[in-house]
Formats: C-alpha cells, sequence, structure tokens
C-alpha cells in the first residue's frame, strides 16, 4: 500500500493530522493535507485518493465529481452513499479496519479495472445503459451466449452481479456519463 498517494482535504485540520498519522503509521501510506481545493491543482492527478468531508465535497462538485471512483468521505454518521466513507465517531480500532478496508477494495478495483477487455466494456456500457441481452447481442452482432459469458466474466472480475451494480460502477469509473 506505500505506492498510493492521498490527499487529504478536510476543514479540521485536527481531524486531517489524526487522519494522516493512521496513514503514516499503520499503512506506510504518505499523505499529503491540503487546505483548499486550489492545492489539489485541477489540471494534477498525482493523487489516487481523496479524503474529503460531505460540505467540502459538495462546496466543489466540479473538482470532485471527476474524480468519484478515488473519492473517500470522512463523516461522523452512518453516511449511506454511494461513495466509501469512514466514521469519525466510531472507536480506533474500527476506524483503523474501515480504513484498511478501503485501501484494500480500491487496489482491488484498480487491478480489476484493468482486467475488463475492451469487448467486456462495451458490454458494460450497454448492460449499464439499460440493455437487454438480445439487443446487445443485436447491436454488437454477437449471439445471446456470447453476450452471456461477457456478463459472467464481468460480474466475475468486479464481484458485481446485478445490471444496477453495474451501472453504479459504469457511471463511477467514467465508462457513460449518465444513466
Amino acid at each position: 500500500m506505500n505506492s498510493l498517494s492521498v490527499a487529504i482535504i478536510l476543514r479540521n485540520t485536527l481531524d486531517a493530522i489524526g487522519l494522516r498519522h493512521i496513514f503514516a503509521s499503520m499503512f506506510s501510506v504518505n499523505a499529503s493535507l491540503l487546505n483548499a481545493i486550489e492545492n489539489a491543482d485541477a489540471s494534477n492527478e498525482n493523487y489516487d485518493l481523496y479524503f474529503t468531508d460531505s460540505e467540502t465535497f459538495v462546496a466543489n462538485l466540479e473538482f470532485f465529481l471527476p474524480r468519484r471512483s478515488k473519492i473517500v468521505l470522512v463523516t461522523d454518521s452512518d453516511l449511506v452513499s454511494s461513495f466509501p466513507s469512514i466514521n469519525i465517531r466510531l472507536e480506533e480500532s474500527r476506524i483503523i479496519d474501515n480504513i484498511g478496508s478501503i485501501l484494500h477494495n480500491f487496489e482491488q478495483t484498480v487491478d480489476s479495472h484493468n482486467e475488463l477487455s475492451a469487448r467486456e466494456v462495451e458490454v458494460l456500457k450497454l448492460v449499464a445503459t439499460g440493455f437487454l441481452n438480445k439487443e446487445i447481442a443485436d447491436k454488437l452482432g454477437i449471439s445471446i451466449n456470447t453476450v452471456l459469458s461477457h456478463r459472467k466474466n464481468i460480474s466475475a472480475k468486479l464481484g458485481i452481479r446485478s445490471a444496477s451494480g453495474l451501472s453504479v460502477y459504469a457511471m463511477m469509473n467514467g465508462y457513460i456519463s449518465h444513466i
């Protein structure tokens, strides 16, 4: 995990320092504290993950939305969202476990993201936009059995079985812009 580059963009400096300490001491991850979005340099994609609070996220949607697959929300509740999150109100061991899980899942997502073939990406895009298997087969000029094989492979690689889950994955990873 020490090859990950993490940016921490939080309004609360004490929370940011504590999070940076956890990254350094528990995971050997070098994390940068950024006081403002301008410091993140919108043209610079040097960070693998961005840890931010929901208020900063909402106030800077133009910056964060293109990086939505790299966002982790730092909250003080069990926020239900499409983003991974860390509840700072939990006990220390659970926070550390949660961070470890997020870092591990990020590495797996990067690995599985690279494993999809070009044809699997085409099928994923069509599934995510609501096409049925028969429609996908007709559109790509392949058999329904081939479509089913591609869907099976995509599900195995991503660990996502439902069409809605694949749609969220496709949107979060930039394969489609909207549903």
